[in-house]
């Protein structure tokens, strides 16, 4: 008896330790390599940098900011990439879709015509999304080489700091800015971004980050899956060409109704006040967050119930963009040989609102010497049999 007692505890530790070093390979395997993404861009060195922790990893390039992967485990402990992504810097250079993953700025979103006035000013944008300027034009964030900092902080918790420096003119905007973002992975699996600038010259300012989330860890399966929750009970309504009128509405009666968890296939076929069919055929809507300060707080959640994964979103923002990847064909090849096709990826990013210099009601984005510019957004990872759970 006593020697098949310490039989079958030699046998589960080892089954344990093998188990482990087979989940550790399955991780090791989604990283990408980094010699890879060592090449010059535009006379700079281009990197792929990597923070851990003791579950989870986020690789960050220094090319336009982007997050390259996002491995998480799922509800067996699995690990899972849970963002698009390439697996060489070769193909975010030829990517069809450029927005892949990266900080896009000096103004995410949209500015109608591209134009704005400012101190009596007029000012014209690159048109790169006609008729408008989106994500910050031609030479946004998303185009700029950053130089690039690894650091521990006082927890001991990885962190990448990247700094830009946007001379005046830049895209046709005013004001010399310069820009830090800060990427922290937290013990707790969180990953946590925090944004600071400074001008001298007034300028707007919106930047925001772009990664397209799958839950299922693969672009094969759709987003239409996934639950999602959003606190917001009105957004802005927008024209043909996703500028907004101006409105402030009620998400009451619509497909833009996240109050509650929904999951996102359940109403993409439905529209009223043409949300889905100016979205491209599904969601590409700006939410006011339910805030009255400017406090990091719960903006959203999402779910997949077939693995567990659920992220929360924590913004000190007060709107959030629901992109639902409807203009995806196809085109781009993604890691492991996937295709980046309709509905296969998602963006929820943390802004103030669309066209905000033409709109003197929405929450201002002129950033004026002697400021600094603040932002956080806090992605945080958890696993949950139910996908409706809140957290």
């Amino acid at each position: 008896m006593k020697t098949n007692f310490i039989l079958l505890s030699l046998s589960c530790v080892t089954f344990c330790c093998c188990n482990q070093a087979g989940k550790h390979a399955s991780f090791e395997r989604l990283l990408q390599d980094q010699t890879s993404f060592d090449t010059l861009i535009n006379g700079k060195q281009n990197h792929l940098y990597t923070l851990r922790n003791t579950e989870m990893a986020v690789q960050i390039t220094n090319y336009g900011g982007r997050i390259v992967s996002l491995i998480v485990p799922d509800k067996h402990g699995a690990p899972t990439d849970i963002v698009w992504g390439f697996e060489k810097i070769e193909d975010y250079l030829k990517a069809e879709d450029v927005y892949a993953g990266p900080l896009v700025g000096r103004y995410g979103n949209r500015i109608a015509l591209g134009k704005f006035s400012l101190n009596e000013s007029d000012y014209q944008l690159s048109i790169n999304n006609a008729p408008n300027h989106l994500h910050g034009g031609n030479e946004g964030f998303w185009n700029k080489m950053w130089d690039g900092k690894l650091l521990k902080n006082k927890n001991g918790e990885d962190s990448l700091v990247l700094s830009y420096f946007s001379p005046h003119g830049e895209d046709g905007y005013p004001g010399n800015v310069m820009t830090q973002v800060a990427y922290t992975l937290k013990r707790d699996n969180k990953l946590q971004i925090d944004y600071t600038a400074t001008t001298d010259q007034p300028t707007p300012y919106n930047p925001t980050i772009h990664p397209y989330f799958n839950l299922h860890g693969t672009t094969s399966k759709s987003i239409n899956s996934h639950y999602l929750q959003i606190n917001a009970s009105h957004y802005t309504p927008t024209d043909s060409v996703l500028i907004p009128t101006g409105e402030i509405a009620s998400v009451e009666g619509t497909p833009a109704d996240f109050r509650t968890p929904h999951r996102i296939g359940e109403r993409i076929n439905e529209d009223k006040n043409n949300i889905i069919k100016y979205g491209g055929g599904g969601y590409d809507i700006n939410f006011v967050l339910d805030k009255s300060d400017t406090k990091v707080s719960h903006a959203a959640t999402l779910s997949e119930p077939e693995n567990g994964i659920a992220m929360d979103i924590l913004t000190d923002q007060p709107g959030l963009q629901f992109y639902s990847g409807s203009c995806m064909n196809g085109t781009d090849i993604g890691k492991r040989g996937e295709l980046h096709r309709r509905y296969s990826g998602l963006a929820l990013e943390t802004q103030h609102f669309p066209d905000s210099p033409n709109h003197p009601n929405f929450p201002n984005t002129i950033l004026k010497p002697g400021e600094t510019y603040r932002h956080t957004v806090i992605f945080r990872f958890y696993v949950t049999k139910d996908s409706l759970q809140q957290h």
